[in-house]
């Protein structure tokens, strides 16, 4: 009997059928909340490129870049971390040499960004090295405490250790006051110190009661 009533209405009954399933379709896709093929593959590839590039700056930002010359293996600029030691640098320079001199060298101190590490041979004349070689030793190390009188920093005895001991004198600026002894002689007064460069008055004022020149 089914068969039968199909067979007199299917012409009626299917175009209403086609009809239905196709707004059915239409009504349950509208519900798909799935974001397109392509969004989803930009946002894979931004979150890939983000933490990429994130570690590659803060590797960036965290290099020391330093210049080793001298009585070493392998002379060259090489990138250390803000925490490594001068010993670290000339490793990476391949060590020292057979008649490098290092008695004198602070094995210990901090490695700065754009410092100059030279390390010298046996023998030779440190007076001719440029006062820009922050990190290296020098002849006035070996006299101790003559660089301490009463209580003050002595600017014609003291070494380049007991002169970053004062306020605002770091490495470079005792290399500083070093090369003027060697160059100009003796300070003639503590007031000379401000022909340094970069000691101004008001550096000055803060160190006037820490050092002598007698």
């Amino acid at each position: 009997m089914i068969q039968s009533l199909w067979q007199k209405y299917k012409s009626v009954l299917l175009p209403g059928i086609l009809v239905i399933s196709g707004l059915c379709y239409f009504y349950f896709s509208s519900f798909d909340s799935s974001p397109p093929q392509e969004e989803l593959i930009e946002t894979i590839q931004l979150t890939e490129q983000t933490e990429t590039v994130e570690p590659v700056q803060e590797a960036v930002f965290q290099q020391v870049i330093v210049d080793v010359k001298g009585a070493v293996l392998h002379p060259g600029v090489y990138a250390l971390k803000p925490e490594q030691r001068i010993i670290d640098a000339v490793q990476l320079a391949g060590g020292y040499t057979q008649d490098a001199d290092t008695q004198f060298m602070n094995h210990a101190q901090k490695v700065l960004d754009e410092m100059v590490i030279y390390i010298p041979a046996k023998g030779e004349q440190l007076e001719q090295v440029p006062s820009s070689f922050i990190a290296m030793p020098t002849v006035e190390t070996t006299k101790g405490n003559e660089g301490v009188k009463d209580g003050k920093v002595n600017l014609n005895k003291a070494d380049a250790a007991t002169l970053t001991t004062l306020v605002g004198i770091g490495p470079s600026k005792a290399q500083s006051i070093i090369a003027y002894r060697q160059e100009n002689g003796s300070f003639k007064s503590i007031e000379d110190l401000k022909k340094i460069t970069g000691i101004g008055d008001k550096t000055f004022e803060k160190l006037k009661d820490s050092i002598t020149v007698n």
